[in-house]
């Protein structure tokens, strides 16, 4: 990906280390406006460590972590808080509340963040929920839900506050391959039909091919190769080649 001139995300030079072993050492890749920018490599080099400098979770030892232009190590509680209710998660798991019905893990984010009446926080709730193609589900519990469901409900919290930007931290984790693939479809719609900057870690190929624009691999705690889908899954470098050749799809 070429340097957007004024990139959404931005991560310039970061370094962090975790007791002795460091695990980013350097690191740079820039997201620009709309985009979707996919994160590969082997286990252990830091890509979910990536998005949790960009939620600031944690801060980088050295190097700059910005979104929207804005040094996420430097922003107060306050300023930290607000960038992130402009920011949505999909997390492995769903992470889903197991007492709450599904609207109602839907609704987290605006109970929590808004002073909305319960008729505005349900109409908004019913169309997230239409929009990930299960408007039948608000009464269901989590346990009685499948786990390609409980993406969808996830997702749909994901975006119930209208985020302009979207992390996702492995979307097709324990999902067979048909369910996974009905996700990646419904990823890529989501972000042709809303137009989101999107970070997204995942190892399957079929969900990379599908909802990227562009891919970096990384590995010793540096982006090692960026390219177009298209194209970084058809590269004759050794090293990718050796990395696919054991990467399941």
């Amino acid at each position: 990906m070429s340097q957007s001139p004024d990139p959404v995300i931005e991560l310039r030079d970061v370094v962090k280390s975790f007791g002795p072993q460091r695990v980013l050492d350097g690191l740079s890749l820039a997201v620009p406006r709309g985009k979707c920018l996919a994160i590969m490599g082997p286990s252990g080099t830091g890509k979910s460590v990536i998005l949790r400098h960009v939620i600031g979770l944690i801060r980088a030892d050295s190097g700059l972590v910005a979104v929207e232009g804005r040094d996420v190590a430097k922003l107060s509680r306050k300023d930290l808080s607000a960038l992130r209710k402009r920011m949505g998660f999909l997390f492995q798991e769903g992470a889903l509340i197991n007492w709450l019905s599904v609207g109602e893990n839907v609704a987290l984010p605006l109970r929590e963040n808004t002073d909305l009446g319960d008729a505005e926080i349900r109409e908004r709730v019913q169309a997230k929920l239409e929009l990930v193609h299960i408007p039948d589900a608000w009464e269901k519990m989590p346990s009685q839900i499948s786990g390609g469901m409980k993406k969808r409900v996830g997702l749909a919290r994901a975006l119930i506050t209208d985020p302009e930007i979207v992390l996702y931290d492995e979307p097709n984790a324990g999902l067979d391959p048909e369910i996974s693939q009905s996700i990646n479809d419904l990823l890529r719609e989501l972000h042709e039909r809303l137009r989101v900057t999107a970070l997204l870690v995942e190892h399957r190929v079929r969900c990379i091919r599908t909802v990227a624009d562009e891919v970096v691999f990384i590995e010793k705690g540096r982006v090692q190769i960026q390219l177009p889908p298209h194209e970084f899954f058809h590269s004759d470098n050794p090293r990718l080649v050796q990395f696919l050749g054991t990467d399941p799809d």
